[in-house]
């Protein structure tokens, strides 16, 4: 490609400079003459001065280094001149191609040759740049998904294994004693367990599937705490095409029922679920003690950080702390 490229430069410079002229053979060697300055002229700047200086913003020294690759390139176009005068026109001023008795038009026709050389490997090289700079922001970018995935898996491992504990707990003392409920609370532990093993690695489940999950999860809490739970559980407008991410809701009523504590000698939890056309509303309360920190839990942090992860800007959390009462808010947009 070199070669021929520099083939059509000869061929540029032969017919330039034999503009106006019929002795082929002084416009032949003045163009070869010509070259090697344009060659080297060109290769020092586009391999050495652009890549070295220019790219690394090191502007002086680009400066100072084109400089003098413009001098000493000049001074040999003066000689190119003095070459023709003397060594191919015996020192007669008429006999010379016409534009090559001009310096400057010597000089024109190998810049140009520089520059448009210049120009095209600085084009390549931005491309060149660009292209790796593109790869690099896609390799970032997997990187990020996959940390982001690790983390967000990270996040549903640690959802409930005290929940699992305390309802095996409950369960053997029911098993102990032979209670009629045992059957029915391992019917229910069997399905949440489906739920966690099929439908926690999906990005989004049906909201109305979530709900069974809470109600079922709900009963099970019911026969743990046997006369000591008051729960209301109330869903309005839920559209069947509405969808969450899996077990998103049941950290907060988890945590209700882990920091909760009796008043009255009764657990109160009152929940609240509706969906409209973009957005779905949750708000859950329970009876607490101010000194037991509820919203400091492991829970509660990972929760926030999987809203981080999965919804980004598209949710309100709120927290209400009273002397008695916790109380969460969340309002998710739908995309």
């Amino acid at each position: 490609m070199h070669t021929l490229f520099w083939c059509g430069v000869l061929l540029f410079y032969t017919y330039f400079f034999g503009f106006d002229s019929t002795n082929f053979n002084y416009v032949l060697s003045f163009s070869l003459f010509l070259m090697p300055i344009t060659i080297v002229t060109t290769y020092i700047l586009i391999y050495k001065i652009i890549p070295e200086y220019l790219l690394t913003k090191r502007y002086f020294r680009f400066g100072l280094y084109s400089l003098y690759t413009f001098i000493i390139s000049a001074y040999l176009i003066v000689v190119s001149a003095f070459y023709g005068l003397i060594y191919l026109s015996d020192f007669q001023y008429a006999n010379m191609a016409p534009i090559s008795r001009n310096i400057l038009f010597i000089g024109t026709a190998v810049y140009l040759i520089v520059i448009v050389v210049s120009a095209f490997k600085l084009l390549k090289l931005n491309l060149t740049h660009a292209e790796k700079t593109k790869k690099l922001e896609t390799k970032i970018l997997e990187t990020q998904l996959k940390l982001k995935e690790q983390e967000l898996n990270y996040l549903k491992m640690q959802i409930h294994p005290h929940f699992l504990f305390n309802t095996l707990n409950t369960m053997y003392g029911y098993a102990l004693k032979k209670a009629d409920e045992t059957p029915e609370m391992i019917l229910k532990l069997s399905n949440l367990l489906d739920y966690l093993l099929y439908q926690l690695d999906k990005p989004f489940v049906l909201l109305t599937d979530e709900i069974n999950y809470i109600k079922d999860y709900i009963e099970l809490e019911k026969m743990r705490f046997n006369n000591t739970l008051d729960i209301d559980f109330k869903c309005g407008h839920i559209q069947e095409s509405a969808k969450i991410a899996p077990m998103l809701l049941l950290t907060f009523v988890e945590n209700s029922f882990k920091h909760g504590r009796l008043k009255n000698g009764l657990l109160n939890v009152k929940i609240n679920l509706s969906c409209k056309v973009e957005t779905i509303s949750f708000s859950i309360e329970n009876t607490c003690s101010k000194s037991e920190n509820t919203n400091k839990g492991i829970g509660l942090q990972n929760i926030k950080k999987r809203l981080d992860l999965l919804y980004k800007d598209n949710y309100q959390l709120k927290f209400n702390d009273a002397e008695t009462i916790f109380k969460v808010n969340l309002e998710l947009k739908q995309s």
